[in-house]
């Protein structure tokens, strides 16, 4: 039925279809694609006519050329110089570009002197180009309009792009030889995927934010912010959907009715103020703690107890200038807590984190700089779930965990 109904097709409408669907190619099968193409005996055939070549301006990446452990699911990688982004590729084949002696072909098609096979060995290298021409049209359109976020990975620097005025754009440029329609881009970039500085992999869709998935950002951005304008006193207690809306005409220009911010909440997940003012926070669930004790054996033999309980170990050496296990930088916001526990004998426990004896060389290097303290509470019953619990909240109110504790309780 398929072939019944390209027959009945004229040669530009069934063109523009095969190339509809060759834009669709996910990049691991493209790739793959162009490397059969030139190593088949028909693209030997044409080399007097066809040269192979690469687009300009472009670069590839040495570390992923001739690699095959190295992912060929992304187009390339956003990397940083002398203050403005640049894109590198991953594969030779996503820049490949083919030279043809036109005029030869001509005389050879008029003359009847190419096989068939050499005809579609030509048609797949020029839908080739066309593709990597798109591709490369439009990756550098996104370096120009979405530069704030490719250098700074910021959401609330994307500007709203969307894909018909990226069409617009691309048709504006005059080398680009074909029409850069909206169909055609929808189709290219829902197969792709690039890697950011700091090695993030998002999917290009991310770059053509529509208006709502701003608000989305913006949103969740100032519920991340409550908790410190609250400690700050320039709020008296979390954002009423009221109150994101005057926030986000006064600091954006934006107007959003309430039910839209109600919306964008349910659709983060986010809970309804009075039940965000609800939700306990650390400072709250440490309540009853001990006084800070320095990590001393003098201190821990006068003043712990041998009994159940949790405690929590703090570093008065500042972590901001060390890395943790996992290489991210530790927030200056926790760098005080860096540990949290619990045990059945907080003496003998303490103890073994101060020489080093409880499996956690992290913690000892923490501690044996000297100036660690620690505080606890006696836990008769339970003690392992209220650690859960405190750990659980201090994830909440800041973000991530202490530094120190290398998995969950």
């Amino acid at each position: 039925m398929a072939h019944k109904n390209n027959n009945n097709l004229d040669a530009a409408t069934l063109g523009k279809i095969v190339l509809a669907r060759f834009l669709t190619l996910p990049l691991k099968t493209y790739d793959r694609c162009v490397a059969k193409i030139e190593s088949s005996p028909y693209f030997l055939a044409l080399s007097p006519w066809v040269k192979p070549t690469n687009l300009l301006d472009t670069s590839v990446s040495c570390e992923t050329v001739g690699n095959p452990a190295s992912s060929s699911q992304t187009l390339g990688e956003i990397r940083l110089s002398e203050g403005q982004s640049t894109f590198v590729y991953h594969k030779p084949s996503f820049v490949r570009e083919y030279r043809f002696d036109e005029i030869e072909l001509k005389r050879l098609r008029n003359s009847n002197s190419l096989p068939k096979e050499l005809t579609a060995t030509l048609h797949r290298l020029r839908l080739i180009n066309s593709r990597n021409r798109l591709t490369h049209g439009l990756i550098q359109a996104l370096l120009d309009t979405q530069a704030s976020y490719l250098i700074s990975g910021d959401p609330l620097s994307l500007v709203p792009l969307p894909q018909a005025r990226m069409s617009r754009m691309l048709t504006e440029r005059s080398n680009l030889p074909l029409v850069a329609d909206a169909g055609r881009l929808s189709r290219l970039i829902r197969g792709l995927s690039f890697k950011m500085t700091d090695g993030r992999t998002l999917p290009l869709n991310v770059l053509f934010p529509n208006d709502r998935q701003l608000h989305c950002h913006r949103i969740d951005f100032l519920i991340k912010r409550e908790k410190t304008l609250i400690l700050e006193g320039h709020i008296a207690h979390p954002l009423s959907d009221d109150a994101i809306v005057a926030f986000l005409w006064q600091q954006y220009g934006v107007s959003l009715s309430r039910r839209s911010v109600a919306a964008i909440r349910h659709q983060l997940a986010i809970p309804y103020w009075r039940r965000r003012g609800e939700r306990k926070d650390y400072l709250v669930a440490t309540e009853g703690f001990s006084p800070l004790l320095p990590m001393t054996p003098q201190a821990l033999s006068a003043f712990m107890p041998p009994h159940p309980g949790v405690y929590e170990i703090r570093s008065a050496a500042s972590l901001e200038d060390r890395t943790v296990a996992d290489g991210q930088s530790v927030s200056p916001e926790r760098t005080r807590v860096v540990y949290i526990g619990s045990t059945r004998d907080l003496r003998k426990r303490l103890g073994d984190h101060l020489r080093g004896s409880s499996d956690n060389p992290l913690l000892y290097r923490c501690i044996a700089e000297g100036n660690a303290r620690v505080r606890f509470r006696q836990v008769s019953d339970g003690w392992r779930w209220v650690e859960r619990e405190l750990y659980r909240v201090f994830c909440e109110t800041f973000g991530a965990p202490p530094p120190c504790n290398r998995m969950s309780p």
